[in-house]
């Protein structure tokens, strides 16, 4: 695998100086200028000792995002961090190449501990986080966000590396990110989870201080740091305030999931007994286990929340029956999880429809894209149609569906579609209107609205 041949490879110095202190938002590869990261080096970076270093992938190929949220930890703890500007979800070889580019430039620059490599990803750009630590046999941890595991490539006892888990609590993929943790657990991974306010999206720069002082944790337990008493002491303590918290405020399945933690992560470095004895205290407990199945109870209700909209939406692609008769209405469907997902005022009921929600509207976001590369324009419009009605702020679904539309030939509705269109900049619309190769008829025909 390309990654593990990289990390065998001498390190090279370059004579070109990178600014410290601060986000370069790109620099270039010096063997492939085509393939970019962002960056940031810490300002007191010296090639004189060797530096902890983070890989970021965001599905996007936004690499100055990781990077920002990253950054002042960086700086704390003494991580160089990196994202790339060229993966992004799509083929595996893309990413690959992008990956290897960074990594290698990276020998070729810095005073990389290779000892500490650890890779970092949002969504797709996790499930490209994991494979790559996987594959390399170079990794000490992986940060994701959002994602788990590819699911052809689950967690296995070889390699072995921690694992750090930052899920949204309105993310649609919270469910994944829970169930991994079991996994992790049978695989002998050292992991931990996050749960944080918010949805699919990178964790917040507070998770990602927690995340990289974790894996400090990690790396004292497995003798790649010195060991420092002050800091494992500060840590494990902030560990048990946030679990003895959580328990005080009525979550106790959060404080019993915190607890069993902390005794994993500080054992053998310091008296865990306690964190474990409240751990083996709450999880038999009646509250822990009514709480463990009002859990699942969610996640089940929301898978089939979502499977019947995804149902209604592939029946509406289909002709109708014999007696002229179709099935529920996919936009309909949406459109009452939405608002039911506005109105609910319990808020664990709340948290399953939002979830449900935002599922629908990445997946119909997805599957309409696929459609449109197999030319079918039709189920590609419907995708779009219902992501639209799930999100009716967003840009992306009206512009896809129009283009749909437009290749479909229903060029009045793709113009009545361009007209919803809320735009956050009204220049960059026109432009891409003006440049959209799907609507070349409608251009010269004069259709496209002003």
């Amino acid at each position: 695998m390309f990654l593990l041949a990289s990390a065998c490879a001498a390190q090279v110095s370059t004579p070109e100086k990178l600014e410290q202190g601060r986000v370069v938002e790109r620099v270039a590869c010096g063997r492939n200028p085509e393939q970019s990261y962002a960056l940031y080096l810490p300002s007191q970076y010296s090639p004189g000792r060797s530096w902890p270093v983070v890989f970021a992938f965001d599905p996007g190929a936004r690499g100055k995002i990781p990077v920002e949220l990253m950054k002042d930890t960086a700086e704390r703890y003494g991580y160089i961090v990196l994202g790339s500007n060229n993966s992004k979800n799509g083929a595996w070889k893309l990413q690959a190449d992008a990956a290897d580019a960074m990594f290698q430039d990276a020998q070729q620059r810095f005073a990389i501990d290779l000892n500490r490599v650890y890779f970092a990803g949002l969504s797709g750009g996790a499930r490209v986080a994991s494979q790559l630590a996987q594959n390399c046999n170079c990794a000490a941890g992986v940060l994701l966000s959002a994602a788990g595991f590819s699911v052809n490539h689950p967690p296995l006892k070889e390699p072995a590396f921690a694992v750090f888990s930052a899920a949204g609590i309105t993310d649609f993929n919270y469910s994944e990110l829970i169930r991994l943790q079991e996994k992790l657990e049978q695989a002998g991974s050292p992991h931990w989870l996050r749960v944080f306010e918010g949805g699919h999206d990178w964790a917040p720069s507070d998770v990602m201080n927690e995340a990289l002082a974790w894996f400090r944790i990690i790396a004292m337990k497995t003798n790649r740091e010195v060991r420092d008493g002050k800091f494992l002491t500060d840590r494990s303590k902030e560990a048990v305030a946030v679990a003895a918290k959580s328990e005080k405020s009525g979550d106790v399945l959060y404080a019993w999931r915190q607890y069993k933690q902390i005794a994993a992560t500080f054992d053998g470095m310091l008296d865990v007994s306690p964190a474990k004895a409240k751990a083996d205290e709450l999880g038999p407990s009646k509250a822990v286990q009514d709480a463990l199945k009002r859990e699942r109870n969610g996640f089940a209700e929301q898978e089939q929340l979502s499977e019947r909209i995804f149902r209604a939406i592939q029946a509406a692609a289909l002709p109708k029956n014999a007696n002229g008769e179709s099935g529920a209405d996919p936009l309909e469907e949406v459109r009452g999880l939405r608002v039911r997902s506005e109105r609910e005022k319990k808020p664990d009921r709340a948290v399953i429809l939002k979830r449900t929600l935002a599922g629908v509207f990445v997946g119909t976001i997805e599957s309409g894209g696929s459609a449109l590369e197999r030319k079918e324009y039709r189920t590609a419009a419907s995708y779009f149609s219902a992501a639209a009605e799930a999100d009716p702020e967003s840009e992306w679904p009206l512009r896809q569906l129009a283009v749909a539309q437009a290749l479909d030939h229903d060029r009045k509705g793709a113009v009545e579609t361009l007209r919803r269109i809320k735009p956050r900049d009204t220049a960059e619309l026109q432009k891409w209107i003006a440049n959209e190769p799907a609507f070349q008829t409608m251009r010269e025909k004069h259709e496209l609205p002003e």
